[in-house]
């Protein structure tokens, strides 16, 4: 389900740390290494929710999150694939009597 960052980790904790302590302005840091002030913008934003210095879900709650909407997801279509096969043998077994 999700997208697999192409930025290495330990990158991106350096450019969030510096978009934190440098005093200069997300677009401006992003510029030197290449990265949209967007993408820096929200890796800053989850590094604080995840430091707890802002409100949101942090990144392990996210992922716990998305586990569990893929779950539901595989769960319903399993229920529809046993309720689809116990009409079928229902109306097989309604013919053979």
């Amino acid at each position: 389900m999700a997208n697999e960052s192409p930025y290495h980790p330990e990158y991106r904790a350096q450019a969030v740390q510096l978009g934190k302590t440098s005093g200069k302005s997300v677009r401006r840091i992003a510029a030197d290494p290449g990265i949209s002030s967007w993408t820096l913008g929200m890796w800053v934003r989850q590094a604080e929710i995840d430091a707890g210095e802002r409100d949101g879900l942090t990144s392990e709650e996210r992922l716990e999150l998305q586990k569990l909407r893929r779950e539901v997801w595989l769960l319903r279509e399993e229920r529809e694939t046993l309720r689809k096969a116990a009409a079928f043998f229902a109306q097989e077994s309604n013919r053979t009597q």
